[in-house]
């Protein structure tokens, strides 16, 4: 029940932020943007997600997952649907803003669901299945959003997928609680929840946080590869038009053959971590040889710019996808290995920070790049290449993956 509500949640929050994406060549010629117009807009949802995720991880350490998550939720799918007032590329931007600032409570809260309900051992397979979320999400927009606006209109693309946030809400409020005191779990499944009990701990401050040199090696790897998933969620469409010529409706399939292929890569590395696990296999080893196999199949993604056959574009794009699906699954869980519990969400917040701030230096860019070259090989070419920096990043400030002691406030 609980991966399931995680599950949805983190779907709504992909189909709401992958609506524009889906649009974007139809709302270029609509609204009349730019490619650089176009990625300041992207650049701005970064921009207050890199904000919102620096408040949301302290905020659901103190307050909790139950409300925090639903406040996020209902902030995120408001701003969703204010997109269909639009009418300028500065109203998006601004909607974008919004949109930002309440997705950001996404991933803080979900990771730290799953450290209450989950022991050591399940976490990198529960937190693979709900960030799958993202996944279907990204398949369900293509899906959906072109039916909607052929029928319908744009505007109504962001107006009723917005509206399902609020029926999450409500099931979220009704079922969810902490596994010491939900009337539905029994004395043996609480048992099994904390058969690997953590040390308690206040939870820190940043400054805390920020004096250890783990901290720094796990940011500076998102900093440089959450860029990467910004690109295929806000740029595929594009390339994909510009590229081969598929129109909105005729680019649905290939996006969804690619996010399927995606949602493979978020369970199956999450799955392949646990297994080794499961084999004895030292956490350090586990997780960094699931990484190290998710950064071979996003490698081949660096020729995408040289291919020529729409369907060999969507095999590299969809093991790129898979790939950094796995590696982001086992990032999230890695923290919840390294840090204590109460400090899981503000560590997710920061590297989510650092996550933004790359992306909004690679989203601006990405748009400069095209108006100036219009070519997207620079793009794919780097976009594969920055994960072999990431692990790098990662075992240097990390080598063993040991529990990191923080002093308590008090």
């Amino acid at each position: 029940m609980i991966c399931a509500l995680l599950f949805f949640a983190t779907t709504l929050n992909y189909v709401d932020r992958q609506v524009l994406g889906i649009l974007a060549p139809v709302l270029e010629q609509e609204i009349g943007w730019s490619e650089s117009d176009y990625g300041f807009i992207v650049t701005a949802f970064q921009c207050a997600y890199a904000i919102g995720l620096l408040l949301a991880g302290r905020a659901i350490d103190r307050f909790g997952t139950r409300l925090g998550y639903a406040v996020a939720v209902t902030a995120w799918s408001v701003a969703a649907m204010v997109h269909g007032a639009a009418r300028s590329a500065f109203h998006f931007g601004l909607a974008r803003f919004a949109l930002g600032l309440g997705e950001a409570g996404n991933f803080p809260a979900a990771v730290k669901t799953v450290a209450e309900w989950f022991p050591k051992r399940e976490r990198a397979l529960a937190t693979g299945i709900f960030n799958a979320g993202s996944n279907v999400g990204a398949i369900l927009g293509p899906l959906t959003v072109p039916s909607i606006a052929v029928k319908l209109g744009w505007r109504w693309a962001f107006i009723l997928t917005g509206a399902l946030g609020f029926v999450w809400v409500a099931v979220w409020r009704r079922w969810y609680g902490l596994p010491e005191s939900h009337p539905r779990v029994s004395a043996a499944e609480r048992q099994w929840i904390q058969s690997e009990p953590e040390a308690a701990a206040r939870g820190p401050g940043w400054r805390e946080l920020l004096k250890r040199r783990e901290t720094w090696g796990f940011a500076l790897a998102r900093f440089l590869t959450d860029p990467a998933w910004w690109i295929y969620l806000y740029w595929v469409p594009k390339f994909l038009h510009a590229k081969f010529g598929l129109t909105l409706e005729g680019a649905s399939l290939p996006l969804v053959v690619i996010y399927l292929i995606a949602d493979v890569g978020s369970v199956g590395g999450g799955w392949l971590s646990s297994w080794l696990l499961g084999r004895g296999w030292s956490p350090n080893r586990a997780r960094k040889t699931a990484i190290l196999v998710c950064i071979a199949c996003i490698l081949p993604v660096c020729a995408l710019g040289w291919v020529s056959q729409v369907w060999v574009a969507v095999a590299l794009l969809g093991m790129a996808t898979a790939g950094h699906q796995g590696w982001a699954a086992n990032i999230f869980t890695i923290l919840s290995d390294v840090y204590p519990g109460r400090a899981v969400g503000t560590m997710v917040g920061l590297c989510g920070l650092a996550g933004s701030l790359g992306g909004m230096v690679a989203s601006s860019s990405t748009g400069l790049v095209l108006e100036w070259t219009g070519s997207y090989a620079p793009v794919f070419f780097v976009a594969g290449l920055v994960y072999l920096a990431g692990i790098a990043l990662i075992h240097l400030g990390s080598p063993r993956l040991g529990a990191v002691a923080l002093r308590d406030p008090a």
